[in-house]
């Protein structure tokens, strides 16, 4: 019995030695502050590290998120993984539906840009991007404008691919209307001015600003991570989901790009948050990618 114990003791050590910061940490942007899970490991520290984005108005918590840092740091890897602001001060969690939606689509690559740099200042000589879900094409919005020498590489699951048909579609299938004349109505408003009782994202009925409802409706192809893969010279790696309903199209779109810096892989019986054992064969093709670059 005191064998066990000492063993499981020397165990939980060797396991706790493995870290060396695993906190949140916070910086200041347009009178809003950021926050970030930050996980250090011995082998890495700042020197790699991968800047993670999560999805559609969600939070770094989240299952996929939180499993992504985990296996990354059992294999030395450090990590930081961001909550994007829209537009909320030290945000956590979800986004709560009825609080007035201010924040557009391509603020996330600007947040991103910052913690960027926030990780440059500490040190990191190899940055990898990792993002998932509507963080891919945020993520890749990022890195076509902007060229930093520690960025190596971007490493997306289950991105974004939406064409303008998708686009137009899939808010038809959840509210059963079109969006048309609600941006027809944006446009005429003043860009802080306020839609009320207005379907937006996942919020049935909220409120939204006139500038925000047209970011995320005045269709680009911003909005299709694809399409900026097409123009990006960073080594890139996507996982497709074999049982991904939300990005359907994913593999098709990406079929249609030819640019030698992206690989592809599908995992067969993923769905877009890729639960369980799924995650761990992302761990394995990404550290085989990362052995090629």
């Amino acid at each position: 019995m005191r064998r066990s114990f000492l063993t499981l003791l020397f165990s939980l050590s060797l396991c706790l030695s493995e870290f060396i910061v695993a906190e949140e940490v916070t910086l200041k942007h347009n009178n809003l502050e950021l926050n970030a899970n930050l996980v250090l490991t011995d082998e890495s520290e700042y020197e790699k590290i991968f800047l993670i984005t999560h999805g559609t108005l969600a939070h770094n918590a989240m299952e996929i998120i939180s499993s992504w840092q985990e296996l990354l740091s059992d294999e030395g890897i450090s990590s930081l993984a961001i909550n994007l602001s829209l537009g909320l001060h030290n945000r956590h969690g979800m986004y709560d539906c009825p609080v007035r939606h201010n924040h557009k689509h391509a603020d996330a690559a600007d947040e991103i840009g910052l913690w960027a740099n926030w990780l440059k200042e500490k040190g990191s000589k190899e940055i990898i991007l990792a993002a998932h879900s509507r963080g891919g094409s945020q993520t890749v919005m990022y890195s076509n404008q902007n060229s930093m020498p520690e960025v190596k590489a971007q490493i997306l699951i289950a991105p974004q691919a939406t064409t303008e048909t998708a686009h137009i579609e899939s808010y038809k299938k959840r509210y059963n209307k079109d969006f048309s004349p609600i941006l027809a109505k944006a446009k005429t408003l003043k860009p802080d001015e306020t839609l009320h009782n207005t379907d937006f994202i996942y919020c049935e009925n909220t409120s939204v600003t006139a500038a925000s409802f047209i970011s995320y409706y005045e269709y680009s192809s911003d909005f299709n991570t694809p399409a900026l893969l097409q123009q990006t010279t960073l080594p890139s790696l996507v996982f497709i989901g074999s049982e991904d309903t939300t990005v359907a199209s994913l593999g098709q779109e990406l079929d249609k790009i030819s640019n030698n810096n992206l690989q592809t892989i599908t995992i067969e019986g993923a769905d877009h948050f890729f639960r369980d054992l799924y995650m761990d064969e992302v761990i394995e093709g990404t550290l085989e990618f990362l052995e090629g670059l």
